[in-house]
C-alpha cells in the first residue's frame, strides 16, 4: 500500500511538472522579439528616456512593455527573482551577479546603449552655478564645507548614491547634512522650493522633464562641475559628456536575462539601433552610436523657373 502511494505521488508530481513546463513553453511561444508582452525593471533615474523608447517601440510593433521603476538595488533584486528578467542599469553586472546567472544556466545579453550623467542642482536664487567635485566628496566624508548647506539624494539604494559613495570611499551616506527622498522628482521639487541645498539627480530628469515637472525644473540651476584633477568647470551637456570633460558621466546598459529570443532581445536591438539612438540623441543624452546623416549630392542643379 505504501509503495502504491509513493508511485501515485511520483506520477502526480511528474504530470504537474510536465503541465507547468508546457505552460511556460506556451507563454514563450506567444512572445517573440517583436510581439507579446514583457516587464522591464528600470533604474528610476532613467525612467524618462526609457518611457520614450517604449512608446515608440510599442507604436511600431505588436508589443506591450510594462515599465517598473525602482532604485538600483531593487532593480537588481527583481532581475534575479524573475525567471526571465530584463533590467536597465547605469552599470554593468558585477562578477557575483554574473555567477548568479551562471547558476541559472543563463548567459545574459548585455547591451550598452547610451551615456548619461549625474547632475548637481541648486535653487535658481543662488547666483553661484559652479561647484567643485572635491567639495562634494569632502562633505560626504563628514568634513565641513561652507559652500554646501546640504546634499539631497533620491533614494538611499539608488545608483546616484552608490556612485557618489564609491567616489567618496564610504559605504553609506552620512546622517548629518545628507538627505534622501524616494524619487528624482522629489529631489527637484525640494531644491526648487528650498535655497542653499544641492540636489543630486540623473541628468535625464533635467534634459527631458515630465510635463508636470517643468515648473520645478525651471526653478533650479544645473551646476557646472570641476573634476578632481581639472581646472575648468563643465556643465553636463551632451557635448561635454562626449568629449569626456564632464566628470560624472556613466554608461547605461540593458541587461537581458530572458535566456530565449523574446521581447528583451527585440527591445535591446531597437534601442541600440538607428531609431533608438536618435531618440537618445534628441533627449540630450549621448548615444552609444551616433546616428548617421544621409546627404544627397546632385550632379546637376535645375535653375529653370516654372
Amino acid at each position: 500500500m505504501f509503495k502504491r502511494s509513493k508511485i501515485f505521488i511520483l506520477v502526480f508530481v511528474s504530470i504537474l511538472f510536465v503541465m507547468c513546463n508546457q505552460k511556460e513553453q506556451t507563454n514563450k511561444s506567444k512572445e517573440s522579439i517583436l510581439k507579446g508582452s514583457a516587464t522591464i525593471f528600470v533604474d528610476e533615474t532613467l525612467t524618462p528616456i526609457i518611457e520614450d523608447q517604449v512608446a515608440v517601440f510599442e507604436s511600431s510593433y505588436d508589443a506591450k512593455i510594462n515599465i517598473v521603476s525602482k532604485s538600483e538595488s531593487e532593480v537588481v533584486n527583481s532581475l534575479f527573482k524573475e525567471k526571465s528578467g530584463i533590467a536597465i542599469l547605469t552599470r554593468n553586472l558585477t562578477l557575483n551577479e554574473n555567477k548568479i546567472f551562471e547558476q541559472k544556466k543563463i548567459t545574459p545579453k548585455i547591451t550598452k546603449f547610451a551615456t548619461d550623467a549625474i547632475a548637481f542642482i541648486s535653487n535658481n536664487s543662488n547666483n553661484d552655478t559652479l561647484i567643485e567635485l572635491k567639495s562634494v566628496i569632502e562633505f560626504m566624508q563628514g568634513k565641513p564645507n561652507s559652500n554646501i548647506k546640504g546634499l539631497v539624494f533620491d533614494n538611499p539604494n539608488s545608483s546616484t548614491v552608490r556612485y557618489m559613495n564609491e567616489l567618496a570611499g564610504i559605504k553609506t551616506i552620512p546622517e548629518k547634512g545628507v538627505y534622501s527622498f524616494k524619487t528624482n522628482q522629489e529631489v527637484i521639487k525640494f531644491v526648487a522650493q528650498n535655497n542653499g541645498m544641492i540636489g543630486v539627480v540623473g541628468v535625464n530628469w533635467l534634459s527631458q522633464p515630465m510635463p508636470d515637472m517643468q515648473e520645478y525644473v525651471d526653478k533650479v540651476n544645473v551646476l557646472s562641475v570641476k573634476s578632481l584633477t581639472g581646472i575648468n568647470f563643465y556643465p553636463p551637456s551632451q557635448n561635454n559628456i562626449a568629449e569626456g570633460k564632464y566628470p560624472l558621466a556613466r554608461d547605461l546598459y540593458i541587461i537581458n536575462g530572458q535566456g530565449y529570443s523574446g521581447l528583451g532581445m527585440g527591445f535591446a536591438s531597437f534601442v541600440a539601433g538607428d531609431i533608438g539612438q536618435r531618440i537618445i540623441l534628441k533627449s540630450g543624452l549621448l548615444p552609444a552610436k551616433i546616428p548617421g546623416r544621409k546627404i544627397n549630392v546632385r550632379n546637376e542643379i535645375n535653375n529653370e523657373k516654372k
